[in-house]
């Protein structure tokens, strides 16, 4: 059995921004020459998030707006954890609902999806640095 592992880094010109990292995860697979296995893709910040679904702007529209129902960045004062001096409590619980990370099976060297499935990074308090950690196990 193989690994292999690589980073992705992103610095988000937006505090909420939907990425599509499916060409780099797949990038990450025809790298590592493994061709039958499983790639692990994860936010390796606890205010981001990996997911998969459907790239249709529409959609991500609504994933914002139902989002911010849910977690509403304003008031800030409205969350404990802003006690801190932080403003970003908003930001852990959409991560929250949004999942940590997604698991693809690679078959021939290739993701392995669904129709119209791609991978995405969920930026919920952007403007700084963060990374993705890709890990690809297989043969």
């Amino acid at each position: 059995m193989k690994t292999y592992r690589k980073e992705l880094v992103f610095n988000t010109s937006k505090r909420i921004e939907f990425i599509n990292i499916t060409a780099d995860v797949q990038d990450a697979i025809t790298e590592s020459k493994i061709k039958e296995g499983f790639c692990l893709i994860n936010a390796m910040h606890i205010t981001a998030s990996v997911f998969i679904n459907d790239h249709e702007h529409g959609l991500h529209s609504d994933f914002e707006k139902w989002l911010e129902k849910l977690a509403p960045h304003a008031p800030v004062n409205s969350y404990r954890h802003n006690d801190t001096g932080e403003d970003n409590a908003d930001s852990h619980l959409k991560r929250q609902i949004m999942g940590r990370e997604v698991t693809v099976a690679v078959t021939n060297g290739l993701l392995d999806f669904g129709p119209w499935e791609q991978i995405f990074y969920g930026e919920f308090d952007g403007m700084r640095r963060k990374r993705v950690l890709i890990k690809i196990i297989g043969e």
